[in-house]
Protein backbone atom coordinates (compact mmCIF):
# COMPACT_ATOMS: atom_id res chain seq x y z
CA UNK A 1 0.00 0.00 0.00
CA UNK A 2 1.42 3.73 -0.97
CA UNK A 3 1.86 5.65 2.03
CA UNK A 4 2.01 8.93 -0.29
CA UNK A 5 0.67 11.95 1.66
CA UNK A 6 -2.83 13.27 0.10
CA UNK A 7 -2.78 16.90 -0.73
CA UNK A 8 -5.98 18.74 -1.77
CA UNK A 9 -4.88 22.01 -3.51
CA UNK A 10 -7.94 24.41 -4.05
CA UNK A 11 -6.60 27.14 -6.23
CA UNK A 12 -8.60 28.87 -9.28
CA UNK A 13 -5.76 29.89 -11.17
CA UNK A 14 -5.12 27.25 -13.29
CA UNK A 15 -1.04 28.34 -13.85
CA UNK A 16 -0.12 28.23 -10.59
CA UNK A 17 -2.37 25.26 -9.27
CA UNK A 18 -0.18 22.98 -12.23
CA UNK A 19 3.20 24.57 -10.57
CA UNK A 20 1.98 23.44 -7.24
CA UNK A 21 0.78 20.36 -8.01
CA UNK A 22 4.11 19.38 -10.00
CA UNK A 23 6.20 20.20 -7.42
CA UNK A 24 4.05 18.38 -5.07
CA UNK A 25 4.27 15.60 -7.12
CA UNK A 26 8.31 15.78 -7.02
CA UNK A 27 7.94 15.73 -3.98
CA UNK A 28 6.57 12.55 -3.75
CA UNK A 29 2.34 13.81 -2.53
CA UNK A 30 -0.96 12.66 -4.06
CA UNK A 31 -2.43 15.88 -5.43
CA UNK A 32 -6.00 16.51 -5.95
CA UNK A 33 -6.76 19.82 -7.47
CA UNK A 34 -9.73 21.73 -7.03
CA UNK A 35 -10.79 24.92 -8.90
CA UNK A 36 -13.29 26.11 -6.71
CA UNK A 37 -14.83 26.44 -2.84
CA UNK A 38 -17.62 23.71 -3.38
CA UNK A 39 -15.88 21.44 -5.41
CA UNK A 40 -12.98 21.79 -2.63
CA UNK A 41 -15.00 21.09 0.04
CA UNK A 42 -16.75 17.86 -1.46
CA UNK A 43 -13.32 16.51 -2.23
CA UNK A 44 -12.17 17.41 1.21
CA UNK A 45 -14.92 15.04 2.20
CA UNK A 46 -14.50 12.15 -0.42
CA UNK A 47 -10.41 11.68 -0.59
CA UNK A 48 -10.16 13.14 3.15
CA UNK A 49 -6.43 14.89 2.82
CA UNK A 50 -3.57 14.70 4.94
CA UNK A 51 -3.40 18.67 4.45
CA UNK A 52 -5.83 21.24 2.37
CA UNK A 53 -3.77 24.17 0.54
CA UNK A 54 -6.49 26.80 0.18
CA UNK A 55 -6.42 29.49 -1.71
CA UNK A 56 -8.67 32.51 0.01
CA UNK A 57 -10.26 34.15 -3.06
CA UNK A 58 -12.28 31.72 -5.19
CA UNK A 59 -15.68 31.32 -7.27
CA UNK A 60 -18.71 29.29 -6.05
CA UNK A 61 -17.57 29.72 -1.88
CA UNK A 62 -14.56 31.70 -0.70
CA UNK A 63 -11.61 30.03 1.09
CA UNK A 64 -12.83 31.52 4.80
CA UNK A 65 -15.97 29.46 4.07
CA UNK A 66 -14.46 26.36 2.78
CA UNK A 67 -12.28 26.32 6.18
CA UNK A 68 -15.41 27.13 8.79
CA UNK A 69 -17.40 24.77 7.18
CA UNK A 70 -14.18 21.93 7.15
CA UNK A 71 -13.40 22.96 10.67
CA UNK A 72 -18.06 22.57 12.06
CA UNK A 73 -18.09 19.10 10.34
CA UNK A 74 -16.21 16.22 12.13
CA UNK A 75 -14.84 14.25 9.89
CA UNK A 76 -12.81 16.99 8.23
CA UNK A 77 -12.35 19.46 11.06
CA UNK A 78 -9.29 17.90 11.84
CA UNK A 79 -7.26 18.04 8.79
CA UNK A 80 -4.53 20.43 8.63
CA UNK A 81 -5.51 23.75 6.30
CA UNK A 82 -2.63 25.95 5.66
CA UNK A 83 -4.37 28.92 3.62
CA UNK A 84 -2.27 29.88 0.37
CA UNK A 85 -3.33 33.74 -0.91
CA UNK A 86 -3.10 36.62 -2.63
CA UNK A 87 -4.63 38.51 0.44
CA UNK A 88 -2.40 39.96 3.25
CA UNK A 89 -4.33 42.19 5.31
CA UNK A 90 -3.78 41.82 9.10
CA UNK A 91 -7.04 41.22 9.81
CA UNK A 92 -7.82 38.39 6.86
CA UNK A 93 -4.80 36.82 8.14
CA UNK A 94 -6.13 36.86 11.73
CA UNK A 95 -9.65 35.56 10.49
CA UNK A 96 -7.85 32.66 8.53
CA UNK A 97 -5.77 31.52 11.70
CA UNK A 98 -9.24 32.27 14.10
CA UNK A 99 -11.22 30.07 11.74
CA UNK A 100 -8.69 27.03 12.52
CA UNK A 101 -6.23 27.26 9.41
CA UNK A 102 -2.85 26.12 10.64
CA UNK A 103 -1.03 28.64 8.48
CA UNK A 104 -1.52 31.65 6.26
CA UNK A 105 1.00 31.72 2.95
CA UNK A 106 1.12 35.13 0.89
CA UNK A 107 1.45 33.35 -2.68
CA UNK A 108 3.52 36.57 -3.67
CA UNK A 109 6.11 35.98 -0.12
CA UNK A 110 6.77 32.06 -1.22
CA UNK A 111 8.05 30.14 -3.64
CA UNK A 112 6.35 26.78 -4.64
CA UNK A 113 9.39 24.95 -2.69
CA UNK A 114 8.96 26.96 0.51
CA UNK A 115 5.28 26.16 0.39
CA UNK A 116 6.27 22.60 0.20
CA UNK A 117 8.82 23.31 2.97
CA UNK A 118 5.53 24.42 5.26
CA UNK A 119 3.39 21.53 3.78
CA UNK A 120 5.90 19.02 5.73
CA UNK A 121 6.61 20.88 9.10
CA UNK A 122 2.78 21.25 9.45
CA UNK A 123 2.55 17.44 8.50
CA UNK A 124 5.51 16.57 10.79
CA UNK A 125 7.67 15.12 8.40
Amino acid sequence: MSTSRKILLVEDDEFLAELYATKLNMEGFEVFLAVDGEKGLKLAKEKMPDLVLLDIILPKMDGFEVLGKMKIDPETKNIPVILLTNLSQKDEVKKGLELGAKDYLIKAHFMPSEVVKKIKQTLGD
